[in-house]
């Protein structure tokens, strides 16, 4: 399968770590807040920070990973970074996603 964004190139791509999840923007709320389908099966309400909200705009459709908060961590959590198109299609083909 050809790779549509070929002059796109990866750099580095963010790997989840500890108890960080990767998941798919469903809709947006409002108040910098998101539903998020997360790659465990789960579907958590999460906000954006105030560093990340100035420098990042996400879509729904957008691929994001999302760090769970420690209460409530199967409903809420807040989304730390957002997959660039290539760096999704690098997640696919090593296993990160499904």
């Amino acid at each position: 399968m050809e790779m549509e964004n070929e002059g796109e190139e990866i750099t580095r791509v963010r790997i989840p770590r500890n108890n960080e999840i990767i998941g798919t923007v469903e809709d947006m709320l409002g108040g910098g807040r998101f539903r998020v389908n997360c790659a465990d099966k789960k579907t958590r309400i999460c906000r954006v920070s105030g560093k990340f909200k100035r420098r990042q705009w996400i879509r729904p459709g957008d691929t994001v990973l999302v760090r769970p908060w420690e209460v409530q961590a199967d409903e809420r959590g807040d989304i730390i970074w957002k997959y660039k198109r290539a760096q999704v299609g690098w997640l696919k083909n090593n296993g990160y996603l499904g």
